[in-house]
Protein backbone atom coordinates (compact mmCIF):
# COMPACT_ATOMS: atom_id res chain seq x y z
CA UNK A 1 0.00 0.00 0.00
CA UNK A 2 2.67 2.31 0.86
CA UNK A 3 4.25 1.90 -2.39
CA UNK A 4 0.59 2.38 -4.32
CA UNK A 5 0.81 5.86 -2.33
CA UNK A 6 4.24 7.00 -2.80
CA UNK A 7 3.69 6.04 -6.88
CA UNK A 8 0.67 7.91 -6.53
CA UNK A 9 1.97 11.08 -5.20
CA UNK A 10 5.43 10.14 -7.59
CA UNK A 11 2.73 11.02 -10.67
CA UNK A 12 1.01 13.81 -9.46
CA UNK A 13 4.50 16.06 -9.73
CA UNK A 14 5.53 14.71 -12.80
CA UNK A 15 1.75 14.10 -14.74
CA UNK A 16 1.20 17.86 -13.95
CA UNK A 17 4.71 18.87 -14.99
CA UNK A 18 4.84 16.78 -18.67
CA UNK A 19 1.10 17.98 -19.42
CA UNK A 20 1.46 21.81 -18.60
CA UNK A 21 4.63 21.88 -20.94
CA UNK A 22 2.94 20.23 -23.64
CA UNK A 23 1.23 21.20 -26.71
CA UNK A 24 0.35 25.16 -26.69
CA UNK A 25 1.05 27.19 -23.77
CA UNK A 26 -1.05 28.98 -21.97
CA UNK A 27 -1.65 32.73 -22.63
CA UNK A 28 -1.14 35.25 -20.19
CA UNK A 29 -4.86 35.44 -18.96
CA UNK A 30 -5.49 31.33 -18.33
CA UNK A 31 -1.90 31.57 -16.42
CA UNK A 32 -3.06 34.60 -14.38
CA UNK A 33 -6.31 32.82 -13.53
CA UNK A 34 -4.59 29.73 -12.93
CA UNK A 35 -2.55 31.01 -10.29
CA UNK A 36 -4.97 33.05 -8.76
CA UNK A 37 -7.32 30.09 -8.31
CA UNK A 38 -4.43 28.31 -6.89
CA UNK A 39 -4.67 29.98 -3.94
CA UNK A 40 -8.18 28.18 -3.22
CA UNK A 41 -6.47 25.38 -3.95
CA UNK A 42 -3.85 26.06 -1.28
CA UNK A 43 -6.97 27.18 1.28
CA UNK A 44 -8.88 24.16 0.94
CA UNK A 45 -5.55 21.81 1.66
CA UNK A 46 -4.65 23.63 4.60
CA UNK A 47 -8.19 23.77 6.01
CA UNK A 48 -8.71 19.78 5.32
CA UNK A 49 -5.08 19.39 6.90
CA UNK A 50 -5.68 21.17 10.14
CA UNK A 51 -9.55 20.55 10.63
CA UNK A 52 -8.26 16.46 10.01
CA UNK A 53 -5.15 16.91 12.35
CA UNK A 54 -7.25 18.73 15.18
CA UNK A 55 -10.40 16.73 14.84
CA UNK A 56 -8.95 13.13 14.00
CA UNK A 57 -11.45 12.63 10.97
CA UNK A 58 -9.31 12.27 8.14
CA UNK A 59 -12.71 12.33 5.75
CA UNK A 60 -12.37 16.30 5.59
CA UNK A 61 -11.46 16.18 2.02
CA UNK A 62 -14.16 13.66 1.28
CA UNK A 63 -16.93 16.75 2.54
CA UNK A 64 -15.75 19.30 0.03
CA UNK A 65 -14.71 16.49 -2.53
CA UNK A 66 -18.34 17.88 -4.35
CA UNK A 67 -17.91 20.75 -3.50
CA UNK A 68 -14.46 22.59 -4.42
CA UNK A 69 -15.02 21.98 -8.17
CA UNK A 70 -18.45 23.80 -8.17
CA UNK A 71 -15.83 27.02 -6.63
CA UNK A 72 -13.28 26.02 -9.09
CA UNK A 73 -15.03 26.45 -12.11
CA UNK A 74 -17.33 29.32 -11.36
CA UNK A 75 -14.43 31.34 -10.25
CA UNK A 76 -12.39 30.36 -13.21
CA UNK A 77 -15.51 31.44 -15.52
CA UNK A 78 -15.83 34.61 -13.81
CA UNK A 79 -12.51 35.88 -14.34
CA UNK A 80 -12.24 34.11 -17.60
CA UNK A 81 -15.11 36.98 -18.75
CA UNK A 82 -18.37 34.37 -18.92
CA UNK A 83 -17.57 32.90 -22.11
CA UNK A 84 -19.57 30.33 -23.34
CA UNK A 85 -18.61 27.27 -22.98
CA UNK A 86 -17.32 27.87 -19.78
CA UNK A 87 -20.80 28.42 -18.36
CA UNK A 88 -22.12 25.04 -19.79
CA UNK A 89 -18.87 23.51 -18.45
CA UNK A 90 -19.43 24.95 -15.10
CA UNK A 91 -23.08 24.24 -15.23
CA UNK A 92 -22.43 20.75 -15.79
CA UNK A 93 -19.70 20.76 -12.71
CA UNK A 94 -22.56 21.96 -10.68
CA UNK A 95 -25.36 19.69 -11.06
CA UNK A 96 -22.55 17.08 -10.60
CA UNK A 97 -21.35 18.36 -7.43
CA UNK A 98 -25.02 19.37 -5.70
CA UNK A 99 -26.23 15.67 -6.28
CA UNK A 100 -22.79 13.81 -4.77
CA UNK A 101 -23.44 16.50 -1.77
CA UNK A 102 -26.67 15.10 -1.06
CA UNK A 103 -26.01 11.86 -1.15
CA UNK A 104 -23.06 12.48 0.86
CA UNK A 105 -24.97 14.12 3.04
CA UNK A 106 -27.67 11.39 3.53
CA UNK A 107 -25.24 8.70 4.43
CA UNK A 108 -23.90 11.28 7.70
CA UNK A 109 -20.92 12.83 5.83
CA UNK A 110 -21.47 16.41 7.25
CA UNK A 111 -22.73 17.40 10.88
CA UNK A 112 -23.49 20.69 12.26
CA UNK A 113 -19.89 19.94 14.30
CA UNK A 114 -18.61 20.69 10.75
CA UNK A 115 -15.18 18.55 11.81
CA UNK A 116 -17.14 15.93 12.79
CA UNK A 117 -19.21 13.75 10.48
CA UNK A 118 -18.74 9.96 8.68
CA UNK A 119 -15.42 9.48 8.64
CA UNK A 120 -14.22 6.94 5.47
CA UNK A 121 -13.60 3.63 7.27
CA UNK A 122 -10.79 2.81 5.37
CA UNK A 123 -8.25 5.38 6.93
CA UNK A 124 -9.28 3.81 10.58
CA UNK A 125 -8.08 0.30 8.69
CA UNK A 126 -4.88 2.02 7.26
CA UNK A 127 -4.10 3.62 10.58
CA UNK A 128 -3.79 -0.03 11.96
CA UNK A 129 -1.32 -1.06 9.44
CA UNK A 130 2.20 -1.63 10.36
CA UNK A 131 3.86 1.85 9.34
CA UNK A 132 0.77 4.02 9.17
CA UNK A 133 0.18 3.46 13.21
CA UNK A 134 3.18 5.85 14.03
CA UNK A 135 1.78 9.05 14.48
CA UNK A 136 4.96 10.76 12.59
CA UNK A 137 4.31 9.03 9.55
CA UNK A 138 0.73 9.35 9.73
CA UNK A 139 0.66 13.20 9.76
CA UNK A 140 2.94 13.30 6.90
CA UNK A 141 0.46 10.84 5.01
CA UNK A 142 -2.13 13.01 6.01
CA UNK A 143 -0.29 15.95 5.00
CA UNK A 144 0.51 14.76 1.51
CA UNK A 145 -1.90 12.36 0.58
CA UNK A 146 -5.01 12.90 2.18
CA UNK A 147 -5.03 16.38 1.49
CA UNK A 148 -2.09 17.56 -0.58
CA UNK A 149 -2.48 14.62 -3.34
CA UNK A 150 -6.22 14.61 -3.08
CA UNK A 151 -7.16 18.15 -3.12
CA UNK A 152 -4.82 18.67 -6.21
CA UNK A 153 -6.40 16.67 -8.07
CA UNK A 154 -9.61 17.93 -7.18
CA UNK A 155 -7.95 21.26 -8.39
CA UNK A 156 -5.96 19.06 -12.16
CA UNK A 157 -9.49 17.42 -13.07
CA UNK A 158 -11.60 20.65 -12.97
CA UNK A 159 -9.14 22.52 -15.09
CA UNK A 160 -10.57 22.03 -18.48
CA UNK A 161 -12.77 24.67 -17.66
CA UNK A 162 -10.10 26.60 -18.29
CA UNK A 163 -9.40 25.89 -21.94
CA UNK A 164 -12.69 27.77 -22.92
CA UNK A 165 -10.33 30.65 -22.72
CA UNK A 166 -7.92 29.28 -25.84
CA UNK A 167 -7.19 31.18 -29.09
CA UNK A 168 -8.70 28.42 -31.32
CA UNK A 169 -11.80 28.17 -29.14
CA UNK A 170 -14.93 28.19 -31.19
CA UNK A 171 -18.38 29.00 -30.46
CA UNK A 172 -20.62 26.42 -28.69
CA UNK A 173 -21.03 23.88 -31.01
CA UNK A 174 -23.18 20.74 -31.36
CA UNK A 175 -20.27 18.32 -29.94
CA UNK A 176 -20.78 20.44 -26.68
CA UNK A 177 -23.86 19.98 -26.74
CA UNK A 178 -23.41 15.93 -27.00
CA UNK A 179 -20.44 16.42 -24.51
CA UNK A 180 -23.24 17.93 -22.23
CA UNK A 181 -25.46 15.11 -22.35
CA UNK A 182 -23.26 12.35 -22.04
CA UNK A 183 -21.81 13.94 -19.06
CA UNK A 184 -25.57 13.91 -17.26
CA UNK A 185 -26.09 10.54 -18.69
CA UNK A 186 -23.35 9.25 -15.95
CA UNK A 187 -24.21 11.24 -13.49
CA UNK A 188 -27.64 9.75 -14.10
CA UNK A 189 -26.03 6.26 -13.77
CA UNK A 190 -23.78 7.58 -10.86
CA UNK A 191 -26.85 8.26 -9.26
CA UNK A 192 -28.69 5.34 -10.37
CA UNK A 193 -25.96 2.83 -8.68
CA UNK A 194 -25.39 4.99 -5.28
CA UNK A 195 -29.20 4.80 -4.98
CA UNK A 196 -29.19 1.02 -5.70
CA UNK A 197 -26.22 1.01 -2.36
CA UNK A 198 -28.35 2.95 -0.68
CA UNK A 199 -31.27 0.76 -0.31
CA UNK A 200 -29.35 -2.28 0.24
CA UNK A 201 -27.81 -1.45 2.73
CA UNK A 202 -30.10 0.40 4.66
CA UNK A 203 -32.10 -2.82 4.57
CA UNK A 204 -29.73 -5.07 5.39
CA UNK A 205 -29.17 -2.85 8.23
CA UNK A 206 -32.06 -2.59 9.09
CA UNK A 207 -32.84 -6.41 9.34
CA UNK A 208 -29.52 -7.03 11.44
CA UNK A 209 -30.64 -4.10 14.00
CA UNK A 210 -34.29 -5.88 14.15
CA UNK A 211 -32.43 -9.60 14.51
CA UNK A 212 -34.91 -10.66 11.47
CA UNK A 213 -33.29 -12.68 8.99
CA UNK A 214 -31.15 -11.73 5.98
CA UNK A 215 -32.38 -13.16 3.32
CA UNK A 216 -30.87 -12.50 0.07
CA UNK A 217 -29.17 -9.77 1.95
CA UNK A 218 -26.94 -12.26 4.18
CA UNK A 219 -23.97 -11.97 1.62
CA UNK A 220 -23.48 -8.39 2.74
CA UNK A 221 -22.98 -6.58 0.22
CA UNK A 222 -25.24 -5.46 -3.01
CA UNK A 223 -24.90 -7.67 -6.31
CA UNK A 224 -28.23 -6.77 -8.14
CA UNK A 225 -28.97 -4.09 -10.71
CA UNK A 226 -26.21 -1.58 -12.13
CA UNK A 227 -23.91 -3.82 -9.30
CA UNK A 228 -24.98 -7.03 -11.29
CA UNK A 229 -23.33 -5.52 -14.22
CA UNK A 230 -20.13 -4.30 -12.48
CA UNK A 231 -18.46 -4.68 -9.42
CA UNK A 232 -18.07 -0.56 -8.87
CA UNK A 233 -20.76 1.33 -11.07
CA UNK A 234 -20.49 4.30 -9.14
CA UNK A 235 -16.85 4.55 -9.72
CA UNK A 236 -17.12 3.70 -13.45
CA UNK A 237 -19.46 6.90 -13.70
CA UNK A 238 -17.06 8.95 -11.77
CA UNK A 239 -14.02 8.22 -13.86
CA UNK A 240 -16.73 8.73 -17.19
CA UNK A 241 -17.45 11.71 -16.28
CA UNK A 242 -14.48 13.44 -15.75
CA UNK A 243 -12.90 11.71 -18.99
CA UNK A 244 -15.75 13.63 -20.70
CA UNK A 245 -15.34 16.64 -19.06
CA UNK A 246 -11.58 16.85 -20.37
CA UNK A 247 -13.17 15.88 -24.04
CA UNK A 248 -14.53 19.79 -23.73
CA UNK A 249 -10.96 20.87 -24.02
CA UNK A 250 -10.58 18.86 -27.03
CA UNK A 251 -12.84 21.11 -28.97
CA UNK A 252 -11.83 24.08 -27.37
CA UNK A 253 -7.72 23.74 -28.07
CA UNK A 254 -8.15 21.50 -30.86
CA UNK A 255 -6.03 19.15 -29.35
CA UNK A 256 -6.52 15.26 -28.36
CA UNK A 257 -3.92 15.44 -25.74
CA UNK A 258 -3.33 18.89 -23.92
CA UNK A 259 -2.09 20.81 -21.01
CA UNK A 260 -5.35 19.81 -19.23
CA UNK A 261 -5.32 15.79 -19.16
CA UNK A 262 -3.26 15.55 -15.53
CA UNK A 263 -6.61 15.43 -13.63
CA UNK A 264 -8.27 13.01 -15.66
CA UNK A 265 -5.49 10.62 -16.15
CA UNK A 266 -4.53 10.74 -12.29
CA UNK A 267 -8.38 10.60 -11.30
CA UNK A 268 -8.10 7.05 -13.64
CA UNK A 269 -4.81 5.81 -11.66
CA UNK A 270 -6.34 6.61 -7.98
CA UNK A 271 -9.63 4.63 -8.70
CA UNK A 272 -7.48 1.82 -9.95
CA UNK A 273 -5.87 2.12 -6.71
CA UNK A 274 -8.67 2.85 -4.16
CA UNK A 275 -10.93 0.09 -5.91
CA UNK A 276 -7.50 -2.42 -5.15
CA UNK A 277 -7.70 -0.87 -1.78
CA UNK A 278 -11.66 -1.23 -1.15
CA UNK A 279 -12.07 -4.78 -2.47
CA UNK A 280 -8.85 -6.18 -0.55
CA UNK A 281 -11.11 -4.93 2.88
CA UNK A 282 -14.28 -6.12 1.38
CA UNK A 283 -13.24 -9.61 0.46
CA UNK A 284 -11.40 -10.45 3.96
CA UNK A 285 -14.87 -9.10 5.49
CA UNK A 286 -17.53 -10.99 2.92
CA UNK A 287 -16.09 -15.04 1.71
CA UNK A 288 -18.42 -14.33 -0.93
CA UNK A 289 -17.46 -11.63 -2.64
CA UNK A 290 -14.26 -13.69 -4.54
CA UNK A 291 -16.73 -15.31 -6.54
CA UNK A 292 -18.46 -12.09 -7.37
CA UNK A 293 -15.01 -10.87 -8.32
CA UNK A 294 -14.66 -13.91 -10.87
CA UNK A 295 -18.19 -13.58 -12.44
CA UNK A 296 -18.36 -9.37 -12.66
CA UNK A 297 -16.00 -7.07 -14.28
CA UNK A 298 -14.65 -4.40 -12.25
CA UNK A 299 -15.95 -1.34 -14.30
CA UNK A 300 -16.62 -2.35 -17.46
CA UNK A 301 -19.49 -4.21 -18.19
CA UNK A 302 -18.63 -7.02 -21.08
CA UNK A 303 -15.38 -7.57 -20.33
CA UNK A 304 -12.70 -9.06 -17.63
CA UNK A 305 -11.76 -5.61 -16.31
Amino acid sequence: MLVTILLLIFTLLVVPFVSFNYGTPLSDLQETILWDSSYILMGATAYCFIVGELARNNSQVDKLWSVVPIVYAWYITYAGGWDNRMILMSILVSIWGIRLTLNFARRGGYSIKFWEGEEDYRWEVLRQRPGFNNNIVWFMFNLFFICGYQMTLIYLFTLPVLTGLSEAAPALMWADYLLAALFVFFVIIETLADQQQWVFQTEKYRRINANEDLGAYAHGFVRTGLWGKMRHPNYMAEQAIWVIFYLFSIIATGEPLNWSIAGALLLLILFKSSSDFSEGLTTKKYPEYKEYQKTVPRFLPFTKW
